[in-house]
Formats: structure tokens, sequence, C-alpha cells
């Protein structure tokens, strides 16, 4: 059968001295092995390390077999220092060495040119049956092939792998496993079952436990914010996804992700950072980063860093007029501006106006195509964003009114004036924006200024006609005049002015006088119209009718009587008027008037001749 797994199988060493010192037990310098162990502990990917290797890279390996460790430096020649458990070995020795199950333990060696290298354990047993893992160091997101071997190869069935004494799996009929990609929490204690054949018989067996270590690819990233973790809005904010790789081999090629509750938000990308130039308040949210490699075997997350993007205070108001000086006409169209010098939003605007509760309008543009006097006064603007408010400085607007309507009164009501007495005329307008300014004219000549015009005691100089210009501004550029209607003033003395009146009456008297003659020779002319052409017995007609003129009578027959000249008398002139039953005086009637014939002797067939003689026949 050969030799039984008890017994060991003595390892050559190619340098007695190294098996010497094992059984020593100290190191050769034991100042030089401290001061090596803590380079390891300070090294950086900035120096290359040396490498060792492991022939066969398993580990443990049966008691009876050989194990050559070699290592390699930078490339440079020269000499290997080797290391076991921590202690200098052999300080200068070459660069393969080969151990056996005497030599147990924990090596490292350092190649020319080049650092420490990581350690590497190899241990030696005499089992019938023991779980291989691999020599090199492990990391995340590496391959862990797990080996259940029995001693000299011999045949194992219904292998079964347990991790921490959990069953991985069901029985297989291989004797290997793999586990990958490797996670930290691979590391643990591994051992495996399997019926190991023996002569005639399968024996049931269990290897002893075999301890993983899983190391760091990177380490967990760590988010921080460059500046404050409520920036104001607006500003940049600046976010750095740091990890550090192992030095225990070169660094991979790494990937960032960037996170605002859950949601990507910058990446992948190489550059372990990312800016954002303003940010806003939707930017708010809790922020992670993730490395991980370019296969995404290994992944890692940073913990949760909160970022409150806070509203800039409302601040600087300030209201802005067109047109620009806040002066224009009744009409025309005003526009007020308002704006603010900082502060984020959502921002909200209403307009004010000194002496109104209300607000006269929301935003930040208010308009008055048409503005009347009643708009003037002074405008402020509020603007807020729901957590500050500011207000603006009031700005004057003034409304101008032209002027219009002028009119010149003065005392007296009519426009001639005595010599002699004293004057004022005053101008007014019926509207217009002070200040108004007054010009008198007379006779389209400047005469003064001023609403009020004295023209002191009147003599005949200050006749003519007056006139008032009045005048009110916008700004220096429109003028607005109105004109008053004439005023014509004439001045009299006082004799003439007698004189004047007495011809005016004298004239009135006689326009009277010939009206009143002109009436009587109506009346007499209309009663002898009517007294030709009555009969003798007929009634006289009542007074105070006129007479109607009659035609001119046609040539009377024998045997008529043909009167002439009537005279109309009136009666009973003196009586007194009666009265009514209620005693107040009844008018009287009127009298009856008496009339007088003229009565022609002649034949009347013949014609009248210069010579015939009329007389009054009572």
């Amino acid at each position: 059968m050969g030799q039984s797994p008890g017994d060991a199988e003595v390892a050559s060493f190619p340098f007695p001295q190294m098996a010497a010192m094992q059984r020593a037990g100290g190191p050769a310098s034991t100042r030089q092995s401290a001061g090596m162990a803590g380079s390891t502990a300070l090294l950086l990917w900035g120096t290359q390390l040396s490498q060792l290797t492991v022939d066969p890279p398993w580990t443990p390996v049966f008691q009876s077999e050989k194990v050559t460790l070699m290592c390699w430096g930078s490339g440079v020649t020269g000499s290997t220092s080797w290391y076991i458990n921590g202690q200098l070995w052999v300080q200068k020795g070459p660069h393969r060495i080969h151990i056996s199950g005497y030599n147990p333990g924990t090596y490292q060696c350092q190649g020319p040119g080049a650092a420490l290298s990581p350690a590497i354990t190899v241990r030696f047993l005499d089992d019938w049956l023991v779980l291989q893992v691999p020599t090199r160091v492990l990391l995340e997101g590496d391959e862990l092939p797990l080996r259940c071997r029995a001693w000299r190869n011999t045949d194992v069935a219904q292998v079964q792998f347990f991790h921490e004494q959990q069953a991985l799996g069901g029985p297989s009929r291989g004797g290997e496993l793999l586990l990958h990609p490797l996670q930290l929490q691979h590391s643990g204690r591994y051992h495996c079952r399997a019926k190991v054949k023996h002569i005639l018989t399968w024996q049931d067996d269990k290897s002893a436990p075999v301890t993983v270590a899983v190391q760091e690819l990177f380490s967990v990233p760590v988010l921080r914010l460059e500046g404050p973790a409520e920036p104001p809005e607006g500003d940049a904010l600046a976010l750095g996804c740091l990890s550090t790789p192992s030095t225990l081999r070169p660094p991979p090629r790494l990937q960032h992700l960037f996170y605002r509750d859950g949601v990507v938000v910058g990446g992948p990308q190489d550059s372990p950072q990312l800016r954002l130039p303003a940010v806003e308040l939707t930017h708010s949210g809790k922020y992670t980063c993730e490395v991980r490699t370019e296969t995404a075997s290994v992944q890692k997350r940073s913990a949760p860093v909160t970022v409150t993007v806070r509203k800039v205070p409302v601040s600087g108001v300030s209201v802005k007029v067109q047109p620009a000086e806040g002066q224009l006409v009744e009409g025309d169209r005003l526009v007020l501006l308002c704006s603010v010098a900082a502060g984020t939003g959502p921002l909200s605007f209403s307009w004010h106006r000194q002496g109104s509760a209300a607000p006269l309008a929301t935003g930040p543009r208010y308009e008055l195509r048409a503005a009347q006097q009643r708009d003037s006064g002074q405008y402020h603007c509020t603007a807020t964003n729901g957590d500050t408010a500011a207000t603006s400085p009031s700005l004057g607007v003034t409304i101008l009114v032209p002027v219009a309507g002028a009119t010149i009164t003065m005392a007296r009501t009519e426009p001639s004036v005595p010599v002699g007495e004293s004057l004022n005329l005053s101008c007014s307008v019926q509207a217009g924006t002070a200040p108004v300014t007054f010009t008198w004219l007379r006779d389209g000549q400047e005469l003064g200024s001023g609403p009020v015009l004295s023209l002191g005691t009147v003599g005949p100089a200050h006749a003519g006609t007056y006139q008032c210009q009045a005048t009110n501004r916008l700004g220096s550029r429109r003028v607005f005049q109105v004109l008053s209607p004439a005023l014509a003033l004439s001045v009299t003395q006082p004799g003439s002015a007698m004189a004047v009146g007495l011809s005016v009456s004298l004239l009135l008297l006689l326009l009277l006088g010939a009206a009143l003659g002109w009436h009587l020779w109506r009346r007499r002319r209309a009663a002898a119209g009517k007294s030709r052409g009555r009969e003798p017995t007929a009634p006289p007609e009542p007074q105070g009718r006129p007479l109607e003129p009659t035609a001119p009578p046609e040539a009377p027959e024998d045997g008529e009587v043909l009167y002439t000249h009537v005279v109309v008398t009136e009666r009973g002139r003196g009586a007194a008027p009666s009265r009514s039953p209620r005693g107040s005086p009844r008018p009287a009637p009127p009298p009856e008037p008496s009339v007088t014939y003229a009565v022609l002797p002649r034949p009347h067939a013949r014609r009248r001749v210069p010579s015939d003689t009329y007389e009054n026949v009572p």
C-alpha cells in the first residue's frame, strides 16, 4: 500500500540554515523583520509588490507532498529575502525554495527592487480527506474553487461542501465546487464530506475546516459634499465618491454612479466627481453613490447623504415705470415693472397704491392702457416666494390733466367801465393739473401774468380786447395751453354817459309817440270807412272794434240817400261803474256811440260840381 498518511515525508531544504532557524524559533534579524512587517501596513500601490506563487497552488496539502515557493521582484537581478510568520527567515536567498510538512506557516518574500509580497499560508495535514483552497490572496470578484481531495488522489463519491456548517447544495459526483464571484460574505470556515474508497469498501470521511478570507477589492465608498448640505438655490453642488482600492493587487478600473432618492442622476463614469452647476428645489433629496467594476461583479454603495436646497430669501425688490419719469398725460398708457435682485421661486407679485387697501393687481407687470387723474399716487410692489417677502420703495406717478375751459371774470356785469373806477380781471380754468400759469393779452399783446390782472384806476388807455392764456406742462417737452374767449372792455366819460342816456330816452319817447299817432290815425281812418258804408238806420257798431275799410260805393240811383262825413261821438262818459252783488265793482258797459249823418238834398242823378253846397241836418 505504500506509505501511510501518518508517515511524514522529510522535506529537503536548499539552505540548511532555514531549517535550523525554524527549529530554533527565532528570526535571523528581529529588527529587520519588524521593519519589513511594518512596511506592509504603510504600503501603497505606488510601489511594485513582490509576487509570491505556490506550486501546487493549493492549501492545505498532504504532509507527504512538497511545495515550491517562487518570488518575483521588479525584474532586476539580486537576492530575495524570505519571511515566515512575520519574521525574517533568509535575508539573501534564491527566488525559489522548496518546503515540506516540517515548515508550515505564513510566507512572504521581497524580491530585488520591489516591496514585500502579500502573505501566503501553507498548511500540511496528515488526514485521509482534505478541503483545498487556492493559496493566492482572494479578493472580491475573484473565483473560489473548492477541492475535496483524498490522500494519494483516492476516489471519492457523494461529495458535499459546507460553509459555516451550512451545506452548499446537495451531494455531487465531482470533487470540486466553484464559487463566483466572491463577496465578503464568502469569508469563513469551509469543510467537505465524502465517501472515500478504500481497498474493498467506501468509508464516510470529513475534512478539517479551512478558513477562507476574502479581501476587499476596494473599500465601501463615502459620499462627500463640497459645500453645505443646505445650499441655496442657484449655487453649485459638487459630490465626491471616495473609495480606496486594495493594495494587494493593481487597482482595477472602476465605474461610479450617483443616485438621488434611488434614481440615477449621474454615471456610470470613470470620474468619482459629480457637479451640479445650479441647484434647484427639485435637487433636494437623499444622495448615494455606487462604485463597481466594469463587469459589475463587485458593487458597493455609500451611505445616504441628505441635501436640502433652500430658497434664496427675496430681497432687492424694485419698481420701474414707463415712461421713465413717472409723469404722463391723462389717457396715456402707464406700465409698471417689478423685479427682485435676489430670491428663488416660484415668485409671486402684488401691486399696491397708497390709500388703497386691496391689491391693484398681481404679476410682475401692471399696465393701465388709459391712465386717469385718479390713478396718480405712490405705487409699490411686494414679492414673495412663500417663505420670505420683501417690498419695493414707493414710486410716485403723476397723471397730468391738460388745461381746458379758461374764462375771464370781473366784478362788473357789463364790459363798459367809467373812467376812474378800479377794476380787476380774474382768469380761471375748468380743468387742469397744477401748477397752472396765466398770461394776459390785450389786443393780442402780452400784458401780464398771474391768475388776476389788476388794472388799477381805469382810464381810456385800458379799453381794448382782453384774453388770458392758461398753461400747464409735463416735463420740459410737453406743454398744454388754452385761450379764453375775448372780453371787449370799453371805458366811458361820466358826462357823455348822461347825454347818451338822455338821447336814448328821448329816442324812445319819440318812437312811442310816433307809434301812438300812427295807431290813432289808423283808427280814425277805419271809423271813417265804416260810416260811409252804413244805412241811416243801421245800428252803430260797438266801440273798440276796428272799422274795416269798405269798397268805394257804386253810383247811387234816383231816390237813394247818400251819406258822407260820419262823425262818431261817445255817450255816458261820466257814468259810475255798477257793483256786483258781492260788492266788487263791475265794469261798466261800453258807451254807445252817437252817429250824425249828413244828407245830400240834390238829385242823385246829377253829377256833383264844385259849386254844390252841403250842410248837416240835425
